[in-house]
């Protein structure tokens, strides 16, 4: 059965590899829409706070999921790595988790509560969300820069969080402009913007630097015909901005019927980006320290992994998939009555 596909060794790291990545960035487009919405809470009244609530009530905790699947991936198929990681980015971690908690409590307090107590919890809201998305968006400057905490790594750790929190709300305002109408559509809209020049400052710097502090990743972008083939990812991202641009200045449109088209296209930013992300680092899941084959559990490990992941994740993108069905459309008013 392990010979089924050839060398074990190699292909079942791959596939978990593939498993982790695909994971990620499910989780970096739907966790961060949400993330994105709570940053923007302190830009909205209390009223057009109970929108932007209700436009992720559904969703936001199922969300979460691909971050714990994620994680449980590299844990359990790439234990070394693991280890190496999580050990240089134990604090970042540790406040990104402390966020994650503080969200998940003050969704559930506010929607119970009202006057001084409410807006408490919607401070508590911003709060949680903005630490979560400065910590993930440090761990990954810290990451391309090779896991070492010097004193410019540090600083561009410090660049990409900031960036990274542009682009959570520039993805969250283009899904406010999917589930919002009237005054707050038109706000979204003008959120969105904004935050598409700070998101295509991070990914300029993030490509300008994978390059210039690893040799490896230099040789593979530059070293041959390799740019020629991979000039559609920087091509295409420049195009989407482009189009971004000028998509949002014919927002909101009378029909409402263009509304899908600026979140569909920061997807495929996203998209675009992790690509370009996963050919510079590979095969390395440490960069630069530990490959995907070195750091692997054994075969007979990822077998039965993979087993228990081929059951677990169709579940979860049947369950993801039904709550966008049943709650597609604009957003109603959050209620636990």
């Amino acid at each position: 059965m392990l010979n089924l596909f050839g060398d074990p060794a190699i292909w079942l790291p791959l596939a978990f590899a593939g498993l982790m990545g695909i994971s990620i960035l499910i989780y970096v487009v739907l966790d961060g829409f949400d993330l994105g919405i709570g940053m923007l809470f302190a830009l909205g009244d209390e009223s057009e706070q109970d929108r932007m609530m209700a436009s992720i009530g559904p969703f936001w905790d199922a969300n979460e999921t691909w971050l714990v699947l994620a994680t449980g991936l590299l844990l359990v198929a790439f234990p070394a790595a693991h280890g190496v990681i999580l050990g240089a980015l134990y604090l970042p971690v540790a406040l990104m988790l402390i966020g994650l908690v503080l969200r998940g409590v003050a969704f559930e307090f506010r929607a119970k509560s009202d006057g001084k107590a409410k807006r408490i919890w919607s401070r508590v809201f911003i709060g949680g969300s903005l630490t979560t998305a400065l910590t993930q968006g440090y761990m990954l400057g810290v990451y391309v820069m090779g896991l070492e905490q010097s004193l410019p790594n540090v600083a561009f750790g410090l660049l990409t969080a900031i960036c990274l929190v542009a682009g959570y709300m520039l993805v969250g305002s283009t899904w406010l402009i999917i589930k919002t109408e009237g005054e707050l559509q038109q706000r979204a809209v003008d959120w969105a913007g904004r935050a598409l020049v700070f998101a295509a400052i991070g990914m300029a710097a993030i490509s300008v630097a994978s390059p210039l502090v690893s040799p490896r990743i230099f040789e593979k972008w530059f070293g041959g015909l390799e740019i020629l083939y991979l000039a559609p990812l920087p091509i295409g991202s420049a195009a989407i901005f482009l189009a971004l641009i000028v998509l949002l200045r014919r927002l909101p449109h009378e029909t409402d019927r263009f509304r899908h088209l600026p979140f569909t296209a920061v997807t495929g930013l996203f998209i675009l980006a992790f690509c370009g992300l996963a050919y510079s680092f590979y095969p390395f899941v440490v960069p630069d320290r530990l490959t995907i084959f070195e750091s692997a559990s054994a075969p007979e490990s990822l077998l039965i992994i993979l087993y228990g992941a081929l059951v677990v994740l169709p579940a979860i993108i049947a369950y993801s998939a039904l709550s966008y069905h049943v709650f597609r459309g604009k957003a109603t008013p959050l209620s636990y009555d």
